[in-house]
């Protein structure tokens, strides 16, 4: 075989379902290694798809075309959880899909995801199943977060029980889908942590603390401002729950430190995670260069941090203010998603600040405002 012939050989074409800004991240690792991406997205505009093969404009429950996906690929990945696994099931036995299936449903609907990582036997927040009010308790005794089983993110579909009046919102939503009812956990810091596997091989990238601002993730400092001995207990519990996936790709495992040294896993990101987005400059694999590793069954390289970081998530109220600081700081990495309508809320891009002192520049952050 030629050397040509050899190359060719190597290359594969990979499926991402989902073209926001993660399906475009994974799609520039990708090509950068050389291999094929065909995106499906409902948007012909989305990030991806300029860096893309080729696009697929369709729904992602689009069964047909979705079939088209999969016989023009080698295998598929899916950039976030709105993806129909039930769809998916019509594709398994005509491309691979390393992630699993499983892995989709088990973070699609919060009481599997309690239950599985219950069997993982790692600590999370006492919890019951609410399948109408009437499981809701009469009054408010202690501080709770009611979450729909499924569809919420960045705070959509849960409500925080804190008094008796907070009970009328959560009625309405206990009225209107299946929910949790969870303890809520005083914490001190949310952290998180990114682990790629290969289907029996894992590695991790070091412990982020993260920030959030009206339940969306606001910035995260890497390494976490822990002890050595914090960052090892949270490496553990997701190793745990890599193994017990038989993990391929990249897994964000989100979890809360308490003062005491407690670590309680929150929920789990079956893909490459915002809290990740560090890894692209402070590390020498990203964390979108090791999920197409781990859903090709490449052998994992350890990742090393290179420089501490801190990334800051670029909302649609905060583009005009970041265009100056752009020019104020060009040594600072700013990331545009390439999204044509900026919206209040919206994930536009991010920053991501190499530092030797995260303290210093976490006051220096402090007196811009961002």
């Amino acid at each position: 075989m030629t050397y040509n012939e050899n190359m060719q050989h190597k290359k594969k074409t990979i499926g991402i379902i989902g073209g926001g800004q993660l399906g475009q991240m994974m799609a520039i690792s990708a090509q950068y290694m050389g291999h094929k991406v065909i995106t499906l997205d409902p948007n012909p505009n989305c990030p991806a798809a300029k860096c893309s093969d080729e696009l697929l404009i369709a729904d992602y429950d689009d069964v047909d075309a979705l079939l088209k996906l999969a016989y023009a690929c080698d295998l598929i990945t899916y950039e976030f959880e709105n993806v129909s696994s039930k769809a998916l099931y019509e594709l398994e036995t005509c491309v691979d899909i390393p992630q699993g299936i499983r892995l989709l449903e088990i973070t699609q609907n919060r009481k599997l995801e309690k239950e599985f990582l219950e069997e993982c036997e790692v600590m999370i927040a006492p919890w019951k199943l609410v399948c109408d009010a009437q499981d809701l308790p009469k009054k408010v005794t202690k501080k709770q977060v009611l979450k729909t089983t499924t569809g919420g993110y960045d705070g959509h579909g849960q409500v925080v029980l804190k008094s008796d009046e907070d009970l009328k919102e959560a009625i309405k939503l206990a009225d209107s889908a299946e929910c949790v009812l969870e303890d809520f956990v005083n914490f001190s810091y949310e952290i998180s942590i990114i682990i790629s596997g290969n289907g029996k091989d894992f590695v991790t990238f070091p412990l982020c603390q993260n920030e959030h601002v009206n339940n969306i993730l606001h910035r995260t400092i890497a390494p976490a401002l822990v002890s050595s001995e914090i960052s090892e207990k949270a490496e553990h519990l997701a190793l745990a729950i890599a193994k017990k996936l038989q993990l391929s790709g990249t897994l964000c495992v989100e979890m809360f430190l308490t003062e005491s040294g407690d670590i309680y896993v929150n929920e789990l990101a079956p893909r490459p995670h915002n809290s990740g987005h560090y890894t692209i400059e402070a590390c020498d694999f990203s964390q979108f260069d090791l999920h197409i590793k781990g859903i090709l069954g490449e052998k994992l390289p350890e990742p090393r941090l290179l420089k501490k970081a801190i990334m800051i998530n670029i909302l649609g109220q905060d583009v005009t203010k970041v265009e100056k600081i752009n020019r104020e700081h060009p040594e600072w990495h700013i990331h545009d998603y390439g999204k044509l309508e900026a919206k209040a809320g919206r994930k536009m891009g991010h920053i991501t600040i190499l530092t030797d002192d995260i303290l210093e520049s976490l006051t220096e952050i402090s007196s811009l405002q961002i």
